[in-house]
């Protein structure tokens, strides 16, 4: 399946998407649009070129920052001595329940940093807040690192993210 990645837009069938979370159900169904018009999130919608008016998963964007007491200290040792951290924050990302477990899910996650490392904004960080332990699992897999203060807020420095987009050895 080829899938097309882009922003919601008001032609795009949001009734019929259930991903089994009812609160992201509901975020995409009823807030999302809103909290785009309002600027405080981008939400963009992967489909399927043979269906492009469904919905078959989303995820969202923020701007965020990080207090730099809570980034990692030997990270913190190259960091400027700024109170906050640049952040993009991966709010939320769902996929629909018919089709889990086909890897949409790894190929949005593939496009939200790809997307991230193309926009010109200034960020250090790029961080994604996890539900549960195998939510945190799942983003493991992409080399996300969690807070020691809290095991389902993970982090991903921007060098790691570009190594990862461009294929670089990420050990170097």
């Amino acid at each position: 399946m080829k899938l097309l990645f882009g922003l919601l837009s008001s032609a795009m069938d949001k009734s019929g998407f259930t991903c089994g979370e009812a609160a992201l159900d509901t975020y995409l169904q009823k807030l999302a649009s809103q909290d785009m018009k309002r600027g405080f999130a981008t939400a963009i919608v992967a489909r399927a070129e043979t269906a492009p008016n469904k919905i078959i998963g989303y995820y969202t964007l923020s701007a965020a920052s990080v207090l730099l007491d809570n980034v990692p200290e030997e990270m913190a040792r190259k960091m400027p001595r700024y109170p906050n951290i640049s952040a993009v924050r991966l709010d939320r990302l769902a996929v629909a329940s018919s089709i889990q477990g086909q890897h949409i899910g790894s190929l949005m996650v593939v496009d939200v940093l790809r997307r991230s490392c193309a926009n010109e904004l200034a960020w250090a960080l790029f961080l994604v807040d996890a539900k549960n332990e195998r939510v945190v699992a799942f983003y493991e897999k992409f080399l996300f690192q969690r807070f020691s203060d809290n095991a389902l807020h993970l982090w991903m420095h921007r060098k790691q993210v570009k190594a990862f987009c461009t294929g670089e050895d990420k050990t170097k």
